[in-house]
């Protein structure tokens, strides 16, 4: 017999943030301000921030479902952050989105 989940599958968001030039200090606070709260979400599976040796922020997220997503970016410190973004950021983020096609342990759903 062959089950099948109907339980939403995890997504992940990812991408890449360039400072505007004398501007990484800032940007890399608004990014920081973001992480523990971001964590507690609730939804949220993985939120790590990294900074690349160019410069550059690597942003990645992994979310329960799209719904835990979509609240998580309707919070009031997601609508700030993307007020205050453009003014520390060069150019658009790269960023990346994806449904997880490999298991996630289900002890963390």
């Amino acid at each position: 017999m062959t089950t099948t989940s109907t339980a939403p599958a995890p997504v992940s968001l990812y991408g890449f943030l360039t400072p505007k030039p004398g501007h990484a200090d800032e940007l890399r606070k608004l990014l920081m301000d973001l992480v523990e709260p971001s964590r507690g979400h609730e939804g949220s599976l993985l939120y790590h921030l990294h900074e690349q040796e160019d410069g550059r922020f690597f942003l990645y997220e992994v979310w329960r479902s799209q719904e835990d997503l979509n609240r998580h970016n309707a919070t009031p410190l997601l609508l700030a952050f993307m007020d205050e973004l453009p003014e520390h950021m060069e150019g658009e983020p790269e960023a990346y989105f994806g449904v997880m096609r490999s298991p996630y342990p289900a002890s963390a759903l």
